[in-house]
């Protein structure tokens, strides 16, 4: 991918986090590795083949509205970031969109061999944060977890979060896409909160 389409941020005491464009083909295999395990139940991909796996994202990838990243830490894949516009999106029918606000899913690597690492959902989170507020300039992120998710939904509130209602996004049943009924709990979380000085939860 053109580096020219990717966001690098040195966060201290953790890395280079690097987001770019998702490469259907090439990062297909990555991907399947981690939407194929039961902790990743919620992503809805558990059972597909690697094949069906980079068909979706081929697919997404002609897409204008809704977009996906692999994000890498010093160069090793640890995080699949998909970005959306709300409006364009099922989640638009459960919440008032405002100008400016952008979408996100966020898929995290296992935790390998080296077991549990204290600060880096954090860490991953700051550079999310700081990519779709600041390089996109975007005034707030929306996210939607299953409410079955509770350690997400405690991630996004340690962040700085700001929970919203529980809703149902409806199914969706299209010849290129199906998603089932979905009982979220959305979040939010604003630029002026994220960079609020003395104690906010990004810094750049």
């Amino acid at each position: 991918m053109s580096d020219q389409n990717a966001f690098e941020l040195t966060v201290p005491a953790f890395g280079t986090v690097r987001i770019r464009p998702l490469d259907p083909a090439a990062d297909a295999g990555v991907i399947h590795a981690w939407v194929g395990e039961e902790r990743a139940a919620f992503w809805g991909m558990n059972g597909l083949t690697e094949a069906q796996v980079a068909e979706i994202y081929a697919h997404m990838a002609g897409l204008d509205t809704h977009h996906a990243h692999l994000v890498t830490k010093d160069g090793e894949p640890v995080a699949l970031l998909q970005t959306y516009e709300p409006a364009a999106d099922r989640v638009s029918e459960v919440y008032e969109v405002r100008p400016g606000d952008i979408g996100v899913h966020l898929l995290l690597a296992p935790a390998g061999t080296e077991g549990r690492r204290p600060g880096w959902t954090s860490a991953l989170l700051t550079a999310m944060a700081s990519y779709v507020l600041v390089a996109l300039d975007r005034e707030r992120v929306v996210v939607d977890p299953d409410v079955r998710n509770t350690k997400a939904i405690a991630r996004f509130a340690r962040q700085g979060f700001t929970t919203g209602p529980e809703v149902v996004l409806p199914e969706i049943d299209l010849p290129d896409v199906y998603l089932p009924e979905k009982r979220a709990q959305l979040a939010f979380l604003s630029r002026e909160t994220a960079f609020a000085a003395g104690g906010g939860t990004v810094t750049v």
